[in-house]
Parts: C-alpha cells; sequence; structure tokens
C-alpha cells in the first residue's frame, strides 16, 4: 500500500518546485548525474527525481543528504537560525506575563 502525502499549500508546492529546480542546477553544474548524486546521498534514482521535481512526498532526511552533497551544509545551518518573529512574541509574552505573588521585580 503506497504511502499517503498530505496536501501542501500552492505557495509551498511553488517552493519545493522551484528548490527542485535549483538543487538540479546545481548538481548539473557540478557535472554529477543523477545516478552520482543519489549514490552519494544514498538515495535512490526515483527519490532524487522526485526531489529535483518538487514533490512533497520526500523526507527532510533526503532533502539534507543532497544538500550536503552539493555543498550546502552552511545554507542549512542558516534555516530558521534567525527567528525574529518568534523573539518577538516571546518578548511580548514576557512583557504581559503576569507576576507572581512575591516575586522580585527585575
Amino acid at each position: 500500500m503506497p504511502k499517503r502525502t498530505p496536501p501542501v499549500f500552492p505557495a509551498a508546492a511553488r517552493q519545493l518546485v522551484a528548490l527542485g529546480e535549483r538543487l538540479a542546477v546545481a548538481r548539473k553544474r557540478r557535472r554529477m548525474t543523477q545516478g552520482t548524486l543519489a549514490a552519494r546521498a544514498g538515495l535512490s534514482i526515483p527519490t532524487l527525481r522526485k526531489l529535483e521535481k518538487g514533490e512533497a512526498g520526500v523526507s527532510i532526511a533526503a532533502v539534507l543528504r543532497v544538500l550536503q552533497v552539493l555543498g550546502f551544509t552552511a545554507d542549512i545551518d542558516r534555516l530558521a537560525l534567525d527567528d525574529e518573529l518568534g523573539r518577538r512574541l516571546q518578548d511580548i509574552n514576557q512583557k504581559g506575563a503576569p507576576r507572581g505573588r512575591g516575586r522580585k521585580p527585575s
């Protein structure tokens, strides 16, 4: 029985297709075949093809292995590194949080 992939929002689907295209271009610039990249990343060729087409069912681990083989490790480390929105929300929650009894203000 094949796995069911949950639906993806249209904007995210476009991002996946664009990422797949960029990865295919990066592979070609390095003069690598799909077979070579798949072997180095420990993937099957059909899985790599799905990734390069932007299909949503490819695991994040497979994406990370391809990024590593292509030399994008620094890019991986920058993902969600600077969470400005999360920090602002955290600051708002801390400022608006009620103070406990007997607690000294900081």
